[in-house]
């Protein structure tokens, strides 16, 4: 299959977004809770499908949660503590660009993690995520699949890059070396924590744009009954004539392209 192209991307992702802002309204009404859970393989296109969700709602109420690694008091917490605060209120989305499963994935892999609290951790996700839901949070998660080969070209896009080269760290270009030990890792995490209540959902990447259609087309169609009719504002006419800003002493800047 052939990558999607940037205007047809375009093209089907505006009536995804305007789908996302209706659910918006929705969850304002409703009172919901919804946390999305983003994880895959470095490069795999988590930040990505994270920006085209949340491009369009308010950031009071779609919130973006990448935590940097664990502070030293954070390292002597229950393992899940840190990411207990950052949990939806009512009315609130939650997209967690990696999140509890780092343990299971580059924690394990990397070695900074023992083996003992890898399987602890494997046996309190179950739990934890099923309390979420049992208390009323909407819980999805998902895994942005890609193969090597292509990894490997965003790799080499992200070093040529000026204006992507943040995305990469020493771990990113030593984690290239153990493509085969994440996937064992992927494939322990996912069959101890794929639950009832909170399965999780496989999305090819090896298309970011049609891997981003997918996944938001998914979440959409798995929530509830999003209908919620949008209010009608009242835009009447100024009164008066419209009066232009005023600088006092100071002067604006010169717009940019101009002498």
């Amino acid at each position: 299959m052939k990558k999607l192209k940037r205007k047809e991307y375009e093209e089907l992702l505006e009536p995804l977004q305007k789908r996302l802002a209706a659910m918006a309204r929705w969850l304002a009404h409703s009172g919901r809770r919804v946390v999305v859970v983003f994880e895959g393989r470095d490069t795999a296109g988590k930040g990505g499908a994270i920006g085209a969700i949340s491009e369009h709602l308010n950031p009071r109420q779609c919130r973006v949660v990448a935590l940097p690694k664990p502070t030293e008091r954070e390292s002597t917490q229950w393992y899940f503590q840190r990411y207990v605060a950052h949990l939806p209120a009512a009315g609130e989305l939650v997209l967690l660009d990696r999140s509890w499963y780092n343990r299971a994935g580059v924690e394990k892999v990397m070695g900074f993690a023992k083996d003992a609290q890898v399987q602890a951790f494997l046996k309190q996700a179950p739990v934890f995520e099923k309390l979420l839901v049992e208390d009323g949070t909407l819980l999805f998660k998902y895994w942005l699949c890609t193969d090597q080969d292509e990894q490997e070209e965003r790799f080499a896009e992200r070093l040529q890059d000026p204006l992507k080269r943040w995305k990469l760290s020493p771990i990113d270009l030593e984690a290239r070396k153990h493509y085969a030990d994440y996937t064992k890792a992927r494939e322990a995490m996912l069959k101890a924590t794929h639950t009832r209540q909170a399965p999780w959902t496989l999305v090819d990447f090896n298309d970011q744009r049609r891997g981003r259609l997918t996944l938001i087309r998914d979440l959409l169609d798995r929530l509830p009954d999003t209908k919620v009719p949008e209010a009608k504002l009242a835009f009447p006419p100024l009164s008066g004539k419209p009066q232009k800003e005023r600088y006092g002493t100071l002067k604006p800047i010169a717009p940019f392209g101009k002498d």
